[in-house]
């Protein structure tokens, strides 16, 4: 393991992190809160500390996978441990285990929360929470990679590390410029966001915070009842396209950029991850149609809820905890799929779900007749043996921490249901659960112990689970 490489990129991202910090500072400055203090103390910490680890920088040597994956999954960890330092440091949120769970949340684009009252923070406080939700949506490392240089096998191995999906393809010849490509369409639809909220009456600063938000498909808002305190079918339809938006594998953008317009109408991830999302809405829009005065705002609210949990980001704009059990085990269900492979949403990916349901069916037809050949396509072409392996080790190491996750927590004291989705939420960066964990609810009420359990369910999830495991993997951290 060639740890100086490590500490060396991860001074860097330190200074990268205090460079973030100046957003937030420069609110409290222009809302003259006292905050300005802690964020100012914590960017000094930052290049103090980040400097340090800068200096430190070793020999280049080899980097290998093991690199690539200690790297993301350390950085994750460093990041959220001093993000969460002006949170508890202002007294925003006094517990510092508190301030940790919310800020991984935040990286993580998971929205989960342990705050009763959001609308209390400060203004400095709410616009950082949305802000890790875009850093964190697009990727800690694409960030770096997008703006420090590095040579392009290396950056290969760290966007690999951390890019969500089974498979990771650059979309120009050098990393460096794919990951700069990826931040600009990540911008400028988040700008487009934005810009429409404005037309829709919303104040500008809730419009940048639901924008970044909705980027990183994280849920965090700066009302407590989150989109639907604006009660506007206009901001709750333009929100509903975004996040749909978000849930695309960014690749298809790219294309749809230079022309390849075929590209988009045959991409069969794509196409069953809408014919979900439309399917759900129309159960779940009959199911709720009693309780909403139109089939109108049946469809609008069913339409919401689907998309903000198959995009898992977490906006609500009706307690779903209210809806009858069959829409609220759907959208249970759901929470599991997630979005596209290679966007900003979290869940095990439409690509990995189709891939098993593919596997299944070619294994029932082998077992009726054992001489059949049938290979395994996706996207018309033969799925590589290599993948296929790696998403079944995905699936396993998945439900086995579900599984683990939720006898952990039942030591609290709290009910099968609410730890069932509570674990659900966090491993899938979905954000609301059911019952105390509800749309309208919060993760207070857990033990430390427990939140500890779900801040490694959300870094698992986020990071797509091999590159913490691969932190206490004995191996990983032997000299070669």
């Amino acid at each position: 393991m060639n740890t100086r490489y490590i500490v060396s990129i991860l001074g860097k991202l330190l200074l990268v992190e205090a460079l973030l910090l100046l957003a937030p500072f420069a609110v409290a400055v222009y809302y003259g809160e006292e905050t300005v203090f802690a964020y100012a103390l914590t960017m000094g910490l930052l290049l103090l500390v980040g400097g340090a680890t800068f200096l430190l920088k070793g020999k280049n040597g080899i980097i290998r996978p093991r690199e690539g994956l200690a790297t993301a999954g350390l950085a994750w960890i460093v990041f959220s441990l001093f993000g969460a330092l002006p949170l508890w440091m202002t007294g925003d949120i006094p517990v510092y285990l508190d301030a940790v769970f919310e800020v991984v949340s935040g990286f993580t684009t998971t929205g989960a929360t342990i705050l009763a009252d959001v609308e209390a923070l400060s203004q400095s406080a709410l616009f950082w929470r949305s802000l890790t939700h875009w850093i964190g949506g697009m990727g800690v490392l694409v960030f770096a990679l997008a703006i420090l240089p590095a040579t392009d096998t290396k950056s290969m191995h760290l966007m690999r590390a951390e890019m969500a999906g089974p498979e990771v393809s650059k979309l120009v010849s050098k990393i460096r410029l794919t990951a700069r490509l990826l931040y600009v369409i990540y911008i400028v639809l988040t700008l487009i966001e934005f810009v429409l909220l404005l037309f829709g009456d919303m104040p500008v600063y809730d419009a940048l915070t639901h924008s970044f938000a909705t980027a990183g498909t994280g849920g965090f808002s700066n009302k407590a009842l989150s989109v639907g305190a604006y009660e506007s079918p206009y901001i709750e339809w333009v929100i509903t396209a975004f996040m749909l938006l978000f849930s695309i594998n960014f690749n298809l953008f790219y294309l749809v950029l230079i022309g390849n317009f075929a590209s988009l109408f045959k991409n069969e991830e794509l196409r069953c991850f809408l014919c979900i999302v439309l399917g759900a809405t129309a159960i779940i829009t009959l199911n709720i149609l009693p309780l909403y005065d139109s089939i109108g705002e049946a469809i609008r609210k069913a339409a919401f809820q689907v998309v903000s949990i198959m995009s898992t980001a977490g906006f609500a704009t009706a307690d779903f905890n209210l809806w009858p059990n069959l829409s609220r085990t759907l959208l249970v269900l759901l929470m599991f799929f997630g979005a596209c492979a290679g966007s900003t949403g979290g869940g095990m990916k439409i690509y990995r779900i189709m891939v098993v349901c593919k596997t299944a069916v070619a294994q029932i037809r082998r077992q009726i007749d054992p001489r059949l050949i049938n290979p395994i396509k996706v996207e018309g072409a033969i799925l590589n043996p290599a993948t296929r392996s790696g998403i079944t080790a995905y699936m396993f190491a998945f439900f086995a921490i579900f599984a683990v996750s939720n006898l952990l927590l039942c030591f609290d004291d709290t009910s099968l249901v609410v730890n069932f989705t509570a674990v659900v939420t966090c491993i899938n960066n979905v954000g609301p659960g059911l019952e105390e964990i509800g749309p309208m609810g919060s993760f207070a009420g857990f033990s430390p112990f427990s939140k500890l359990v779900l801040i490694f369910d959300m870094l698992v999830g986020r990071l797509e689970i091999f590159p913490v495991l691969a932190l206490f993997a004995p191996s990983a951290w032997k000299k070669s």
